[in-house]
This record gives C-alpha cells, sequence and structure tokens, in this order.
C-alpha cells in the first residue's frame, strides 16, 4: 500500500524520462553501430583509451543509463543523478568538437559546433528534472 504522503513523479516527468531513457538507449545503440564514426570526432586527445575503445565504452554506458532510467522505480534519482554526471562528463568531447573543427552529426562549421555545447546543459537538466518527484 502506497502511504498518503509519498511522492510521485508526474505524469510530465515521467514522459520526460522514458524520453530521455530511449533518446540515450538510441544514441548508445548508435555508438556501437551507425554513428560510430561522427562519436569518434568526440573524443578528447587527453582520453588514454584509444578512441575507438573510447565510443564503444560510452555507448554501453548510454544502453545502460538509459534502460535503467526507462525502468524507473525507487533508484530514479539516483540514475538521474548519475546520467547528469554522464553528460557533464562527456561535454568535453564535445568542446574537442568544436576547438578542432571536426566535422560530425552535421555540425560543420564553429557555429553549429557551437550552438550545439548549449544542449548539454539542457540534458543535464532533463535528467535531473525527470527524476525528482515535485515538492
Amino acid at each position: 500500500m502506497t502511504h498518503p504522503t509519498s511522492r510521485r513523479s508526474s505524469p510530465a516527468r515521467t514522459i520526460a524520462r522514458l524520453l530521455l531513457g530511449g533518446a540515450l538507449v538510441f544514441a548508445g545503440t548508435s555508438h556501437l553501430t551507425f554513428a560510430r564514426d561522427d562519436f569518434r570526432a568526440q573524443v578528447p586527445e587527453f582520453v588514454p583509451l584509444p578512441v575507438d575503445t573510447t565510443v564503444l565504452a560510452s555507448g554501453v554506458a548510454e544502453i545502460a543509463l538509459g534502460a535503467a532510467l526507462a525502468v524507473g522505480g525507487r533508484h530514479s534519482r539516483t540514475v538521474g543523478t548519475i546520467a547528469a554526471a554522464f553528460f557533464a562528463a562527456v561535454f568535453p568531447g564535445n568542446i574537442a568538437q568544436l576547438v578542432h573543427h571536426r566535422d560530425a552529426f552535421g555540425l560543420d562549421t564553429d557555429r553549429k559546433r557551437a550552438l550545439r555545447l548549449i544542449g548539454q546543459p539542457a540534458l543535464i537538466a532533463w535528467a535531473l528534472w525527470s527524476t525528482r518527484s515535485p515538492r
């Protein structure tokens, strides 16, 4: 029986969490398959692993995070925090793509690559918001 004062996620947050989970599973799968070369363009030089290993590992991580978000449950808040940290951890890759003028994902100008940087904080906010109970 649910306690009457327990906090449940709103329908909007649940939909947002499911959409983010699906997007992560799709992105992770694309790391392993059809978009592998594009993701290679985002790996910064300072990453100590081989580029392809980094792309594959981040793809597996995205699939796992996406699946965990989709499942939801009592650990959703923790998974949302981990997803937000993941988005922050891969942000240097987006910066590297801009700084080194690497074309990928249709980002073929510095303006497009710079505008894309705005998306990462939005993903962080999405992960956190969608996994919190309304207060």
